[in-house]
């Protein structure tokens, strides 16, 4: 099981889309199963899959509980081959209590101990976590986790904030809990053909630290429309910008990842 962090310390970038689109289309046009973890108290994905509660149990289960069967916490979705492991608000609470946790029980292992006993059962293909814009303690639990990140990234006069701590995150990540974790590249999101658009891009793509993908997601209105009925985009609006560019960067991803 392969598993991806999708993170920005920016908000507004299309990570709760780029990870559910990933997660939708390995899914639905690669035959994968996945299991989407939401790693944001917003809890934007699992309301986009229809699991957003406070009754049953969440990642925050998952951070503070002790001898908690992580296979409890994963949701059914209407789609047969990706499942969700939900956050809410309570999520709050939850960095709060792992940080005030002075027990021998490490702070930064306990989503890769959870996802290490989901993969020993070899059923998901992929795990994915949509992570919120910030580095607290479930945050970096999801990047001790992982084997590759995704920085969606959309092009505005704030686009590279943040850039340079979140690298630094990951490579103290990789030196202190992760060896194997890497950079795996920059999503430009959110693309408009305009000066400052291109002029951006071009930046970021002159950078020998910053990998880019070579698919840029263009801006659709169908994004917004999506968020409404709560459907992934591919789903909602098959033939929008958005939706071929998600289809054709998946492809692009796996592909990198057969050399």
């Amino acid at each position: 099981m392969k598993t991806i962090s999708v993170i920005n310390l920016k908000g507004g970038v299309a990570k709760t889309l780029t990870a559910g689109s990933m997660a939708h289309i390995l899914a639905t046009y690669h035959g994968k199963r996945i299991l989407l973890i939401d790693n944001d108290k917003q809890g934007n994905t699992s309301k986009t899959f229809g699991v957003h509660s406070y009754d049953d149990k969440s990642i925050s289960d998952v951070l503070t509980a002790r001898r908690l069967d992580p296979w409890e916490v994963i949701k059914k979705t209407r789609f047969d081959m990706i499942d969700v492991m939900p956050a809410n608000m309570s999520l709050i609470r939850a960095n709060l209590e792992v940080m005030l946790d002075t027990s021998a029980r490490p702070q930064q292992t306990r989503l890769r101990d959870a996802l290490t006993a989901i993969a020993a059962e070899s059923f998901y293909d992929f795990c994915i976590i949509d992570n919120a814009p910030d580095i607290n303690i479930s945050t970096i639990n999801a990047l001790v986790a992982s084997d590759d990140v995704i920085i969606p990234i959309k092009i505005d006069k704030y686009a590279f904030d943040g850039l340079e701590e979140l690298k630094e995150q990951i490579e103290d990540t990789r030196a202190d809990w992760n060896p194997r974790l890497r950079l795996a590249g920059c999503l430009i999101t959110c693309f408009q053909r305009t000066d400052a658009d291109r002029q951006g891009e071009e930046w970021l793509r002159s950078q020998p630290e910053y990998p880019v993908f070579d698919t840029h997601i263009r801006y659709s209105e169908k994004v917004a429309e999506s968020t409404f009925s709560e459907s992934p985009i591919a789903e909602y609006s098959r033939r929008s910008g958005a939706a071929m560019d998600y289809i054709a960067f998946v492809r692009e991803y796996l592909d990198r990842g057969k050399k």
